[in-house]
């Protein structure tokens, strides 16, 4: 018997086109249609259903009492949840990461729930993934994959370009506290209200399949969610060749216990928290 192929081969045919790849490199954020199939949008809302279930340890509620809804996250369920860790592994999406970084191995960092439940009033302010994160380098990519349809006053949004500027302050959601770097150590947040038009902002209406896929360092936030519907979202947090371990003096968020005690400063992510999905 033939020994099964590893989980990145899935063919040479490329997910992504020409188009995407620019974007992907101009603006920091994509929309890829029909990304996922409708069985593996299926496995997705299992999998969401079931971490709501069971919370894992990071679950929290990013949402202040009296507002009408609620809005839930939690992180770092993939080993727990068969759903996500079949999803990354047996999915176009690593391959699609690789094509959009230009990398030869993506590897997964972690899983992200996102749900915000109907007229959830609080919003996902605007900021950066990758101040959070334990991690240095420029090959990244963070994936936001809707299971419900998500119209315009509702969908994430992203400022173009945003990813080739600085690293702006990380600040708590909920109470706009700087609790990782010290005041100063980076750029304050834009007021983006102020100047509308110097900022061009993306979203796309999304349905069940459809993906954006954004560089961490792109600027994104997300309204509320009007009316009756869900709005639950997996994002994947996906790294590539030039990412470094960067152990922070501070609780990460995510947070990796014991990973400093095991992978050097410097040190490429070859780590079990961090599975090769793709290889080119």
């Amino acid at each position: 018997m033939d020994t099964p192929a590893p989980p990145w081969t899935h063919g040479t045919e490329a997910v992504t086109t020409s188009a995407d790849r620019e974007a992907f490199r101009r603006d920091g954020a994509v929309c890829l249609r029909g990304l996922f199939t409708p069985a593996e949008v299926a496995l997705i809302e299992r999998g969401i259903e079931a971490n709501l279930a069971a919370p894992g340890p990071l679950a929290q509620v990013a949402s202040p009492r009296g507002d009408p809804g609620v809005f839930v996250e939690d992180f770092c369920n993939w080993q727990r949840i068969a759903e996500y860790e079949e999803l990354v592994r047996s999915s176009r999406l690593a391959q699609a990461a690789g094509e959009l970084m230009g990398c030869r191995t993506v590897r997964l960092y972690h899983d992200h729930l996102l749900v915000k439940e109907p007229r959830t009033a609080q919003r996902t302010p605007w900021h950066q993934d990758q101040p959070y994160y334990n991690i240095e380098g420029r090959d990244t990519v963070s994936a936001w994959i809707p299971v419900d349809p998500v119209g315009r006053a509702a969908t994430l949004e992203l400022i173009a370009g945003s990813h080739l500027g600085p690293w702006y302050m990380p600040r708590t959601f909920m109470t706009a506290q700087a609790k990782w770097f010290q005041p100063g150590e980076l750029a304050e947040l834009p007021d983006l209200a102020a100047e509308p038009d110097r900022y061009r902002v993306l979203g796309w209406d999304l349905q069940p399949g459809d993906a954006v896929l954004f560089h961490m360092l792109t600027l994104h936030g997300a309204p509320g969610v009007p009316g009756s519907g869900r709005r639950r979202v997996l994002s994947i947090r996906l790294l590539g060749d030039d990412i470094r371990h960067a152990p922070r003096p501070w609780k990460t968020s995510p947070d990796f216990p014991g990973l400093a005690a095991e992978l050097p400063p410097g040190a490429a992510m070859d780590h079990p928290f961090f599975p090769v999905l793709w290889r080119a």
